[in-house]
């Protein structure tokens, strides 16, 4: 029974592939040029964005991936924290599972991770790093270039 599910997901997920491929075949090869990015979370995250363009700034893809906590304001003046669920809660999970992945895969990542705990406690450096991240899936989507670990540690 395994064995017949596995060879139906591996031809759902070849042809799943295949579809990405002929749709937006850059963006897919841009997304799978981060560390610890497969073809699961590349996919995830290039049909939760659809179109970069759509985000004029990068806290709007923030904000829609759920990588900021959303403040509430009335008249400039702050009200409190609401709208928790307001955004993509898919597109959150596949940029913190990939955080999650270029740790385990990275050293820099681990260093500059536990630089961030000295300071915070583990969870909130977790949130930086992954806040880092998707601020550098969208600059990376918008300028058409591949993922570049040098420049993504230097800022």
């Amino acid at each position: 029974m395994i064995n017949a599910l596995n060879q139906t997901l591996k031809k759902l997920e070849w042809h799943i592939e295949k579809t990405a491929r002929q749709h937006d075949y850059h963006t897919l090869f841009l997304l799978r040029s981060i560390p610890g990015v497969g073809q699961i979370l590349a996919l995830v995250i290039l049909y939760e964005i659809h179109d970069i363009k759509r985000f004029p700034r990068v806290q709007d893809f923030s904000s829609y991936a759920r990588l900021v906590r959303p403040v509430k304001e009335s008249d400039g003046k702050w009200a409190g924290h609401t709208n928790k669920k307001i955004g993509n809660h898919h597109l959150k999970w596949a940029i913190k599972e990939a955080a999650i992945l270029m740790l385990r895969d990275s050293s820099e990542a681990k260093y500059f991770v536990s630089k961030l705990e000295r300071k915070y406690n583990k969870g909130k450096a977790l949130g930086i790093f992954t806040h880092k991240l998707g601020r550098a899936i969208y600059f990376m989507l918008k300028n058409k270039e591949a993922f570049d670990m040098k420049r993504f540690f230097d800022q």
